[in-house]
């Protein structure tokens, strides 16, 4: 039996982030008079090289079996300080981690009350820390291959990289060809470089690669397994014949986006009147270079912004990115297929944040594109025209603009089955609708599910450029676990008390991962350790509190909270 723990307690600077707000100094006096503590130190930044020896240096000399570390955010460095504690030469689970920086210093304007709140928090750490139990890292062995969903242009990079690097790949597209919206379009900015010259070379390297194989008119509808051993069922609307079972190791989504309909907005008149289109219509007619309406050549061109994106009325509070670029490359495009006509964008804002964007945009307007900052709230017809009616937001005056052909800019929405793919891989979605990453900065292209990752414009509007990108980056962190052989999993995972369980399924119902599951022989529930993410849900629900998670036992718990108390 182990005999009294000795705990090492290390409070960081943070720079400034933490000793802004928090004394630290005095958070490390303080811990140094908790039970248990043998020694406490504070450092400027203990995830540095030199902070982390510090740790390894007081395991050894101080003969510490715990480590509390009072720093910034675990979801950031815990896995620094475990690895510290492992290299210090005791379980990396003996360490506890305290945030100090988001709960204490960036969220209080007091000094005395964030130093007193971060005492308290140490001590509930030091609590916990003297009653944690060694866990063991756990691996498990991976399938080698990858799915992508989606076969528009993330999808195609994504399989290709995937496949370049030796592994097979399935790519599993909804619709009867590969290319995405990409495919639909005439030129693309700011090079003006033809879509098509863009697009098919790299279709053609798609349906030709040896290690790739293309499921047209195929949906994933079903899942099962965990990272590095999936198992999903993919159904073919074609085809009557068996559907076949995917075995794969990494899963990447690059189910795109959908176009706004811009009848949801019925006072723009799109859908009432023939001189009204989108700029996806407006691709084609630009590719085909047939401009007229009713036969005529029109003199008179406006494009409207922001149709379906900034705008509360329909849901979509966000920008979708690519709407003034590709208004200003038709504009550019119309004033040469028409030179005598008018052309002329109302907008908001222009936000043209690519590079070489800038550019193109003064070159737009050096081409005699006229830009009005308005906000057009209503067309109707008059006489064979269309009359544009809103605001001058420039000059704060009402606008009444004849025009013959009017361009809807049309913004980005996430697929209409955004919501099943979402059901189907236990996947959040941020307040837009689109699929939401791990982490915003550090955890782009990852997901809360182990294994599955996201490229392009299923996770938010993005052009062309930062599509390719995020599909590279997904397609690389796909890679890691079909090199490496094996995956790491979550080690502090749920456990049940069989004597305890009633076999209620109260469990199964809630976990998002499905890793709980009845015994049909026992009438008991089984965790399965592999799918368990350690979120707590199962154990909070269980009415018998048969179920507890490593490292958040009742004991642990109620340590902390008396700790808090006191």
């Amino acid at each position: 039996m182990e005999s009294q723990p000795r705990i090492g307690v290390y409070v960081c600077h943070c720079g400034t982030n933490i000793a802004a707000m928090v004394d630290v100094e005095q958070v490390a006096e303080f811990a140094a008079t908790l039970p248990h503590v043998v020694v406490a130190r504070d450092y400027l930044y203990m995830c540095s090289d030199p902070g982390q020896t510090l740790i390894k240096q007081d395991i050894q000399e101080q003969q510490l079996t715990r480590v509390v570390v009072a720093a910034c955010s675990p979801s950031m460095h815990e896995p620094t300080f475990r690895g510290a504690t492992r290299e210090g030469g005791i379980n990396p689970y003996f360490m506890q981690m305290i945030n100090i920086r988001e709960q204490c210093s960036w969220v209080h304007t007091d000094r005395e009350k964030a130093t007193q709140k971060a005492k308290a928090l140490v001590a509930s750490a030091v609590a916990k820390a003297a009653l944690l139990e060694p866990l063991e890292d756990r691996e498990v062995g991976v399938t080698p291959g990858a799915v992508v969903i989606g076969g528009g242009v993330a999808g195609m990079i994504a399989a290709l990289d995937v496949a370049d690097a030796g592994f097979p790949v399935y790519l599993v597209e909804k619709s009867d060809h590969l290319g995405g919206h990409v495919a639909d379009l005439n030129r693309v900015f700011p090079t003006l470089e033809s879509a098509k010259e863009l697009i098919e070379p790299l279709i053609k390297r798609v349906q030709t690669h040896p290690h790739v194989t293309v499921l047209l008119n195929s949906q994933v509808t079903g899942l099962e397994g965990y990272v590095g051993n999936f198992e999903l069922q993919v159904t073919n609307s074609k085809s009557e014949g068996p559907n076949p079972k995917l075995s794969v190791g990494s899963i990447i989504i690059a189910t795109g986006y959908d176009i706004f309909d811009p009848r949801r907005k019925p006072e723009l008149g799109y859908g009432q009147y023939p001189n009204v289109i989108t700029s996806l219509e407006m691709e084609h007619r630009l590719a085909t270079g047939d401009l007229t309406v009713d036969g005529r050549s029109p003199q008179n061109v406006a494009f409207i912004q922001c149709v379906g994106s900034r705008d509360a009325q329909v849901g979509n509070l966000y920008c979708s990115r690519v709407c003034c670029m590709y208004t200003a490359k038709q504009s550019r495009l119309v004033r040469e297929l028409l030179p005598q006509a008018r052309v002329t964008v109302f907008f908001i804002d222009v936000r043209v944040f690519g590079k070489g964007g800038e550019e193109f945009y003064d070159e737009t307007r050096a081409k005699r594109v006229r830009y009005r900052r308005g906000s057009v709230s209503e067309i109707y017809q008059r006489d064979g025209r269309v009359v544009l009616v809103g605001e001058d937001t420039l000059l704060s005056r009402p606008i009444e603009f004849e025009a013959d052909l009017v361009v809807l800019a049309v913004g980005m929405e996430p697929r209409a089955d955004t919501a099943t793919l979402s059901t189907l891989f236990k996947l959040p979605r941020s307040a837009d609708g689109f699929f939401m990453e791990s982490h915003p900065k550090l955890r782009p292209v990852d997901t809360v599910v182990d294994g599955v990752f996201l490229a392009g414009c299923c996770q938010g509007p993005k052009d062309i450029p930062d599509t390719v990108a995020q599909a590279k980056a997904a397609a690389s962190s796909a890679l890691i676990p079909l090199i490496l052989g094996t995956v790491p999993v979550e080690s502090a995972t749920a456990v049940v008390d069989a004597d305890l369980c009633a076999g209620c399924g109260m469990c199964v119902d809630v976990c998002p991962f499905g890793a709980p599951a009845l015994d049909p022989l026992w009438g008991v529930s089984r965790v399965n350790a592999v799918l368990c993410k350690g979120c707590g849900a199962c154990a909070a629900a269980c009415p018998s509190k048969a179920i507890q998670m490593q490292r958040f036992t009742p004991e642990q718990i109620m340590a902390q909270v008396d700790a808090l108390m006191e």
